[in-house]
């Protein structure tokens, strides 16, 4: 083991221990998230590790990682949560294969790709479970590892690039890049580059453009989030929410209802 790769261990069993002061909260009941979730669905996580407030600090996003839905329980009455799991990169193991258990008391946010069939779903599945093994790239980590250490006056542009400077090495993958990677092989957008034609102008050069494919390391989990080809799934409402039905603490209600009407003002 080289020394930089021994550092690089070292650190990353460091960041992968939980934060002193932050505590995520789940965002949905676990049974609704069982029963929604569905295969090549990908579940952005809010993360309670020191890595994850790096990787959301320099992100501006509330997701410090991102996985892969390979086996579910959707629609199923009883949901068995064994049966649902996760391929995701691991700071500490590299790519692997885990159960929702590990995720279902954190905050989450299923963001499902449209309209694709189920053959193209399991090739995205199959190109993760492929890299079973691959290790995480600790080029990453170190770079993360400088900005726990102190809060750095980075320009908000430059935050995206920060994370981008991997080693290059195709055995090593980050979370976010590794799921890029798989629906880019089937040529499925994530958040594409429009590239305008140089044969038109005026208002059909706004009508005709295309897409370039960005690099797979320039990825990170917001990007599924705010990507317009990824549906944003709420647990709670699929599982029919009914706002007339909903469980307030009497003591609560009864103070707001108590509450002298808001005074309009100029």
């Amino acid at each position: 083991m080289s020394p930089l790769t021994w550092i690089g261990d070292k650190i990353a069993h460091f960041l992968q221990k939980p934060s002193p002061t932050y505590q995520s909260e789940t965002t949905c009941e676990p049974e609704a998230l069982i029963k929604t979730l569905k295969k090549g669905d990908v579940l952005l996580i809010d993360g309670i590790s020191r890595v994850s407030t790096a990787i959301k600090y320099l992100t501006q996003s509330s997701w410090s990682h991102a996985t892969l839905c390979i086996s579910d329980q959707y629609g199923v009455e009883k949901p068995d949560i064994a049966k649902v799991q996760l391929l995701e990169a691991d700071v500490v193991e590299g790519v692997r294969v885990i159960n929702l258990q590990e995720y279902v008391e954190q905050g989450t946010r299923i963001c499902r790709p449209v309209s694709l069939n189920q053959e193209d779903i399991e090739k995205v599945i199959a190109y993760g479970k492929q890299r079973i093994g691959h290790q995480y790239d600790t080029k990453n980590i170190l770079d993360l590892a400088r900005y726990l250490i102190q809060t750095p006056p980075v320009p908000v542009g430059w935050r995206r690039n920060m994370l981008s400077l991997g080693s290059g090495d195709p055995t090593r993958a980050i979370c976010s890049s590794l799921l890029a990677q798989g629906f880019q092989s089937i040529g499925y957008p994530i958040l594409p580059q429009k590239v305008k034609p140089t044969n038109t102008s005026g208002y059909q050069s706004k009508l005709n453009h295309f897409f370039q494919s960005r690099h797979h390391t320039l990825f990170v989990p917001r990007d599924f989030d705010i990507s317009p080809y990824f549906a944003i799934i709420k647990p709670t409402i699929e599982q029919h929410f009914d706002p007339y039905t909903f469980n307030w603490d009497s003591e609560t209600k009864i103070e707001t209802e108590n509450q002298p009407p808001a005074v309009a003002s100029d």
